[in-house]
C-alpha cells in the first residue's frame, strides 16, 4: 500500500476517479484542493485538502473517499492521519474535517481526531485535532447521530457504541495488514 500526497492546492492537481466505484468522484477534479491518494494496483482512496478559509493556521480537509469494494479496511482513517501528519509537517497548527455518518466519524477519531462540539449547516459534526478526545466528547457526536434518520447499518453501529470509550488512534499512518508500506511526495 502505498500513501501519496500528490499536491498541496497551489499545485493546481486534478483527480480523476471512477463515479462509480467513489463517492464524490467529481470534487476530486478541482484544482483549488491538494490531494493524497492511497493505492495497491490503482488508486482506492482520496483525500482533498486546503487551508481554512478564516483560519491560516488550519487545514481543512474537505473530502474523503474510499473505494467501494475497499470500504471497512481503515483506509480512510490510514489516509486521514497520513494527511494530518503531512499538514503538521508543513507548519498547520490544527487540521479539521466535517463528517456526515458515524462510520466517517469513527475513522477520523482512528486518526487522532475529536469532536469540536460544532456541527454545519451541511448536517456534518467538525472533527479536529488536536482536541479533547474524552468519552464525553466522543459519546455527544455520536448522540448527534442518533437523532437521526439512520440506516439499519447505522443504527447497529451506535448501539455497539453505547457508553463506549473513543477508539483507539493509530499508531501511524502506514499500518499495512501486511507486506511493506512506501510513501513518496
Amino acid at each position: 500500500m502505498e500513501f501519496t500526497l500528490l499536491g498541496w492546492p497551489e499545485d493546481g492537481h486534478r483527480l480523476r476517479l471512477d463515479h462509480e466505484q467513489f463517492a464524490y468522484a467529481g470534487k476530486f477534479v478541482m484544482t483549488s484542493t491538494g490531494k493524497a491518494v492511497v493505492g495497491d494496483d490503482g488508486v482506492v482512496a482520496a483525500a482533498a485538502f486546503d487551508a481554512d478559509r478564516t483560519d491560516p493556521d488550519t487545514l481543512c480537509v474537505r473530502y474523503i473517499t474510499v473505494r467501494q469494494d475497499r470500504q471497512g479496511d481503515r483506509l480512510g482513517a490510514r489516509l486521514l492521519r497520513f494527511v494530518r501528519d503531512r499538514a503538521t509537517e508543513r507548519g498547520f497548527e490544527r487540521v479539521s474535517i466535517g463528517v456526515n455518518n458515524p462510520f466517517s466519524y469513527q475513522a477520523a477519531y482512528r486518526a487522532g481526531f475529536c469532536f469540536s462540539g460544532a456541527e454545519s449547516g451541511m448536517a456534518e459534526l467538525d472533527l479536529v485535532w488536536p482536541g479533547d478526545r474524552s468519552t464525553e466528547r466522543y459519546q455527544a457526536g455520536l448522540d448527534l447521530f442518533r437523532e437521526r434518520d439512520l440506516s439499519p447499518e447505522e443504527e447497529s453501529f451506535l448501539a455497539a457504541k453505547a457508553d463506549a470509550d473513543p477508539p483507539s488512534v493509530l499508531d501511524d499512518w502506514a499500518e499495512p495488514p501486511s507486506g511493506r508500506t512506501t510513501t513518496s511526495g
